[in-house]
């Protein structure tokens, strides 16, 4: 089956969003917690280190499933192949 030129178009942008909210992830999976070790005081009895992967890498995921969600929605409508609402 040939996909039309609009069909590949549509495919490379959403891999190409896909890609960089990947590498988005895992910059932060595996650099937030490398450098929190350096920080060195406590919030609440607990090091702030503990603070930044545990709770600030659960933010940063939220907002990527977000803007996932909104520019693949956008994208879908620009292309015409977004879920028609029901009637």
């Amino acid at each position: 089956m040939e996909l039309s030129e609009r069909h590949r178009i549509y495919w490379n942008r959403n891999r190409g969003l896909t890609i960089a909210l990947l590498l988005t992830w895992f910059g932060v999976t595996f650099s937030v917690p490398f450098f929190a070790r350096s920080v060195t005081f406590t919030v609440l009895g607990w090091p702030f280190s503990f603070y930044m992967a545990a709770q600030g890498c659960l933010v940063i995921y939220l907002l990527l499933i977000y803007l996932y969600a909104n520019r693949l929605r956008k994208l879908d409508r620009e292309y015409g192949v977004d879920e028609a609402e029901d009637e």
